[in-house]
């Protein structure tokens, strides 16, 4: 069975589900090769860890192995949701190991193929530069929020079943980190024009 078989919109398929909870090593190494963009995506920008973000997606997948089992594929959450959610308790217990707050980073690579211009390049650093800067000051609630729905698009329900927060607070979280954001990056967007 190959990976593109092997999802429905991005998705397990439940036959490599049920492989997956029987514990096929060929399953499972489907399932990391299918979510492991997310899982990286999401901890390299809740976490400025550089070299640690292999480690901490290491350790959501194990802690997603291990329970695997117990996520139910007729519920209502989509099992990238599920695993975003793990993903999320090692990012508050990363941040708690660490007694400080490690800032979010913010940044997008660039697409396969795509030509470099020098001065595109110089501003698109620059851009992202100050999107990470920004980011850093909002509060670790707001700025988790704030990548989940911008980078991942989840939605608020989705969002809440992650954090923990109700789809309200969720909404309030991500309005205020909007409204922060654009205050933060006006400068940058004069600078810009």
């Amino acid at each position: 069975m190959t990976a593109k078989s092997a999802t429905t919109a991005g998705e397990l398929d439940g036959e490599l589900f049920e492989r997956c909870c029987e514990g096929d090593r060929d399953a499972l190494e489907q399932f990391v090769r299918l979510y492991e963009r997310r899982v990286h995506a999401f901890l390299s920008r809740a976490l400025r860890a550089d070299n640690r973000i292999d480690d901490l997606a290491q350790e959501v997948f194990i802690r997603a192995y291990k329970n695997i089992h117990k996520f139910d594929p007729r519920g209502s959450a989509r099992l990238s949701t599920w695993l975003l959610t793990i993903a999320y308790h090692v990012v508050v217990d990363t941040r708690r190991r660490w007694k400080s707050n490690p800032m979010a980073t913010i940044g997008a690579a660039h697409p396969d193929g795509a030509q470099v211009n020098p001065e595109n390049e110089y501003w698109r650093r620059e851009l992202d530069s100050a999107l990470v800067s920004a980011a850093e000051k909002l509060p670790a609630e707001q700025r988790d929020t704030f990548i989940l729905a911008e980078y991942h698009e989840l939605d608020m329900v989705e969002i809440g079943k992650i954090t923990g927060a109700s789809p309200a607070t969720v909404k309030t979280r991500l309005f205020r980190a909007r409204s922060r954001m654009r205050e933060l990056l006006a400068p940058v967007w004069e600078v810009l024009r």
